[in-house]
């Protein structure tokens, strides 16, 4: 999992999974697991939840640069979605991404993500009603 990573264009959009997996452990919100296409890891994801006040976010999500293209990454947020959707409480999920021209925001808006007007940290907020 650790030798995952995203090309360096696109580091400027998400923290190394060492990082990510490092965080989790020491935050009890966090949910996270690898992506895998088969027997091979293809990726990461990791969730914020607070299911008693119906908060899901999308803290990290990635696909190795040596896979992204190949649909992993669209499968693996319909399977994220689809798990939110089956949690208490749960009628949106959010997540924030990096403006920027090469940026995800086209990846996220196809599965119909949009934006709430909200910006955090300098990343833009959107969210997904469930």
């Amino acid at each position: 999992m650790l030798k995952l990573s995203v090309s360096p264009e696109q580091s400027k959009f998400v923290a190394t999974n060492a990082q990510s997996i490092a965080e989790a452990h020491f935050e009890p919100t966090a949910w996270f697991r690898a992506i895998y296409a088969g027997e091979v890891p293809v990726g990461f994801v990791m969730l914020a939840t607070l299911p008693a006040e119906g908060l899901y976010y999308v803290w990290r999500f990635m696909i190795d640069q040596r896979h992204q293209r190949h649909g992993y990454g669209r499968r693996a947020m319909e399977t994220v979605i689809e798990h939110v959707r089956r949690q208490p409480n749960a009628t949106r999920l959010t997540l924030s991404f990096v403006p920027d021209p090469n940026g995800p925001e086209g990846f996220y808006a196809k599965l119909g993500f949009v934006r709430t007007g909200e910006v955090d940290d300098g990343e833009v907020v959107a969210a997904l009603a469930l």
